[in-house]
């Protein structure tokens, strides 16, 4: 799977949804996830941000309308951007299987880009060249899903404000099984 054109640009919205580009959810078949399998799924692409009072967004890697893994939310600083580039990379691990709501993983988060910051009110050269880990509380398995059925992994986004110039635009899609 690879993005072969850029996603649509979002923007205006709070609710989290999916943000990828069209071809680029990946189907995964019932039971593929056992204790232990690892995943981890990265994006590239431009994120804009209102200025003085972005908010926050969150990012997550779901499957179905599950959100499995959250990034939580991540503040976004108080300097205005245009569709500049970031990177978000989630590695996650199956801690558990089963039907229902009994499968879920734990993840971390490694976000790259300027518009991330750690605190409220920061600007840009207080961030140049920082990443960030998330979410900022201690690690723990995110929602449960039912891994004895089909699922289809994805990548959503949401803002804590709705506004025209917070903005995310997925270019590039990767998505790996570590084992």
């Amino acid at each position: 799977m690879s993005a072969t054109a850029a996603g649509t640009s979002f923007g205006t919205y709070t609710t989290a949804k999916t943000v990828l580009p069209t071809g680029c959810l990946v189907a995964l078949p019932a039971n593929w996830f056992y204790v232990g399998r690892m995943i981890r799924y990265t994006v590239w692409g431009g994120i804009g941000t209102l200025v003085t009072t972005p908010g926050t967004i969150t990012l997550q890697m779901n499957l179905g309308a599950v959100a499995a893994v959250s990034s939580g939310a991540v503040q976004l600083n108080a300097t205005a951007h245009t569709n500049l580039p970031f990177r978000a990379e989630c590695v996650a691990t199956c801690r558990a299987v089963g039907a229902s709501t009994s499968a879920n993983l734990i993840g971390q988060w490694t976000l790259n880009g300027v518009m991330f910051t750690r605190t409220a009110a920061q600007v840009d050269n207080v961030n140049i060249g920082d990443s960030l880990l998330a979410p900022a509380t201690a690690p723990a398995v995110g929602t449960g899903f039912d891994s004895t059925a089909a699922q289809t992994l994805d990548f959503f986004a949401g803002f804590s404000i709705s506004n025209a110039a917070n903005t995310i635009q997925i270019q590039q899609v990767l998505v790996e099984a570590l084992n």
